[in-house]
């Protein structure tokens, strides 16, 4: 039985849909064939059951090239992956060329023009004897190997095409022969099935990882951190789960733009704090709860900030629950990356939206503590008011008959250095009941004012009133942003002084002329205490979050001896620009 011949421009029979059937037809069509076709099908028959074999698709690619070489006696085999759009080559893996040359020859075929372009649009079996003769070819690169004999053959995943596989170069110097053809079309058959198999097994254990990553989060924000700490640890998440050069969490701010609050970076970026104005469209996309893809934000002409176009592929998508836009989840890579596919930006939007859940129960369980310490500081500030004040004012007028009736001049005196202590007492009570009076919006604007709010407040639980002492002009120099983060980590600092310390004495200073080790100039806070020190093997996690955001700043924070004997206690310092 002759062999039938393979032109060198012959497409496949027309799109088989089911790939099991066409590799029996292709296998059925062997039999009866010459001795050293007959030969080949044991060979044949090793390189299927080779390529079967794993699951991982990348894997599975490097194997299909290595086999159809070794089947076709060829030097070079590549499979290109048509990208999802049907232009161009989202993935190109080669076997046969080192990693050397690989790098002299620079930048993969992208399939945008020439042969692989032309083999995209036209999906066939394509052999040629020289490529140079065609005329779609382009020519190769410069430190390119030189190649003439070419053999293309489509592979088909459940009747779609996945790619090209291409084999070139005949070891023996020989053009690919009809025999080849039969042999490499039924791989490209078997290694459809192949591929198909490991793209479900990826996509599987693709969810499972977006899965158990929103597990995380959720796990995390209701865990009971507080909110920066929770957007961060969305941003953490979302990068390494959408394997992005970034995570970066956005807030809307009161000009209508969105503020960057929350940035998780191998490389540091300065992005925090930064705000993207309301001018730009992708804003008014994002409030409207509608996700963005931008395939290189270098060159898209809707962004506006210079952070946006040193990344390639980006995914911005909402943080919205019951209609809610709470913020938006921007995971960027880096220019060149290769672009998000459909099942990425499905998945990614599937968890932004679980966060955004998370976040808004994290965010009400956060109301409900808070309305409890609320109610605790109310009915404390009425007991001092009513019990304590009271009596120190009839302990004040007692002392004050007291005097009058003695007749001793040193009892006078002191009887009156009494009373005005009580007064002083008082007054300090009444600030102290000010404070706890005051709810987060009545906050005054000054750093100065606010360090002291924060000092007056930790005094009740302590027991007794923080030292401070101020060094600079703090109120003017020091930035919003830095203000901010300072407060928050005064409090922080305060209140694990007060949870763990034991401490009986606590200085604060805030140093508005200190240079920073880069150079800059920046605030120092310094909370020193002259209690039992940090235990050994004890939870840090605060301290880690001083020092995270500290270092969000450009800045730093470090721990050391306090200020009690020998060095009892633990002195906390956090640093940043202004």
């Amino acid at each position: 039985m002759p062999v039938p011949s393979a032109s060198a421009d012959s497409p496949l029979p027309d799109g088989p849909p089911d790939s099991v059937e066409a590799a029996a037809r292709a296998t059925h069509s062997l039999q009866g064939l010459s001795p050293e076709l007959t030969s080949r099908v044991p060979q044949l028959l090793e390189a299927m059951r080779s390529v079967g074999t794993g699951l991982e698709l990348h894997t599975t690619l490097d194997r299909i090239c290595e086999t159809a070489a070794e089947l076709a006696d060829a030097r070079y085999a590549a499979i290109g992956v048509v990208a999802e759009d049907g232009e161009g080559l989202s993935d190109f893996v080669y076997h046969g060329i080192d990693e050397a040359t690989a790098q002299r020859i620079g930048r993969l075929p992208d399939g945008h023009r020439g042969l692989l372009g032309a083999l995209i649009h036209q999906p066939r079996t394509l052999r040629l004897d020289d490529l140079a003769t065609d005329p779609r070819s382009c020519g190769f690169p410069p430190h390119h190997p030189p190649m003439r004999s070419f053999l293309g053959v489509p592979i088909r995943v459940q009747g779609e095409i996945f790619g090209n596989l291409y084999l070139t170069e005949k070891r023996d110097g020989a053009e690919f022969n009809d025999y080849d053809v039969h042999m490499v079309r039924v791989l490209a058959t078997e290694a459809g099935i192949a591929i198909g198999n490991a793209r479900l097994y990826e996509a599987a254990t693709q969810r499972e990882r977006w899965i158990d990553g929103s597990v995380a989060v959720t796990t995390a924000l209701l865990a009971g951190s507080d909110a920066e700490e929770a957007l961060a640890v969305v941003a953490e998440q979302a990068r390494h789960l959408a394997d992005s050069a970034a995570g970066i969490v956005l807030l809307p701010d009161e000009e209508g733009g969105m503020e960057i609050v929350a940035v998780s970076s191998d490389e540091p970026t300065g992005a925090l704090g930064m705000v993207v104005p309301p001018e730009s469209r992708i804003v008014a996309e994002l409030l409207e709860g509608e996700p963005v893809f931008i395939d290189d934000a270098a060159s898209d002409p809707r962004t506006l900030t210079e952070l946006a176009r040193s990344y390639g592929p980006v995914m911005m998508l909402p943080l919205q629950s019951d209609g809610r836009v709470l913020g938006t989840l921007v995971t960027p890579r880096a220019r060149g990356a290769r672009p998000f596919t459909e099942a990425e930006r499905t998945l990614a939007t599937q968890f932004a939206s679980q966060a955004a859940l998370a976040l808004m129960m994290a965010e009400a369980q956060r109301d409900r503590e808070r309305l409890a310490v609320y109610e605790d500081r109310d009915r404390i500030a009425r007991d001092l008011h009513d019990l304590v004040i009271q009596r120190l004012f009839a302990t004040g007028m007692m002392l004050e008959s007291a005097q009058r009736r003695s007749v001793v001049p040193e009892v006078q005196v002191g009887v009156g250095r009494a009373v005005d202590e009580l007064d002083v007492t008082i007054q300090e009570i009444r600030t102290a009941i000010f404070a706890l009076q005051q709810g987060p919006a009545e906050a005054p604007s000054g750093l100065r004012t606010r360090v002291l709010r924060e000092i007056n407040m930790a005094a009740v639980p302590l027991g007794f009133k923080p030292t401070h002492h101020f060094v600079g002009p703090v109120d003017t120099v020091v930035g919003e942003l830095t203000g901010k983060n300072l407060i928050a980590a005064l409090r922080e600092a305060l209140s694990n002084a007060f949870r763990h310390a034991q401490a009986a004495r606590i200085d604060v200073v805030v140093d508005a002329t200190v240079v920073l080790p880069d150079g800059q100039q920046g605030v120092r806070l310094t909370v020193a205490d002259d209690g039992v020190g940090i235990a050994e093997g004890g939870r840090r996690s605060g301290l880690k979050n001083l020092k995270r955001r500290a270092e969000s700043l450009g800045g730093d924070s470090w721990y050391g001896p306090g200020i009690g004997e020998d060095g009892g206690g633990t002195t906390v310092v956090w640093e940043a620009p202004y």
